[in-house]
């Protein structure tokens, strides 16, 4: 499993013309689920991300979590981070896990995620979704569970 999390001010899913999600301060997470991803992959990465300091203190060092510095996330699945490019120009995607696998993956995780005490808004599960987001920092990190 792979998540890239990206720290936002403010950030948005519109799925044909209508908002299925939105945030204020928090993290926007791209989520891709491979064929071997397990319940234990959700866990901790939903774990990881709760914990995760990247929150300044008054220090200015990144010394707090979202759950202390308060904030909510927006998941968004994402296949394509399991594009293998390396080559000709087509990227293949036979290492992304099909629908059927990933979809209750994706659905743990956010639930997961919110018995961390987290808010959670989500796009649409295979829906072709504009994302928008102001990155703050930016503060861009890839997770794997692997």
């Amino acid at each position: 499993m792979k998540v890239v999390l990206q720290r936002s001010k403010a950030a948005s899913v519109t799925v044909d013309g209508k908002v299925t999600g939105a945030i204020e301060s928090g993290y926007v997470l791209l989520v891709g689920i491979t064929h071997e991803d397990t319940q234990d992959d959700v866990v901790y990465l939903a774990k990881k991300v709760a914990n995760l300091r990247l929150w300044e203190d008054v220090d200015g060092k990144m010394n707090h979590s979202i759950l202390e510095q308060g904030g909510a996330i927006l998941s968004v699945s994402q296949f394509t981070l399991y594009g293998d490019a390396k080559k000709g120009n087509r990227p293949s995607f036979t290492s992304a896990a099909r629908s059927e696998v990933a979809e209750p993956l994706w659905e743990a995780f956010n639930n997961a995620l919110r018995g961390h005490g987290l808010h959670v808004e989500t796009g649409i599960f295979g829906a072709m979704m504009d994302v928008a987001l102001t990155n703050d920092g930016p503060i861009t990190i890839l997770l794997e569970s692997k």
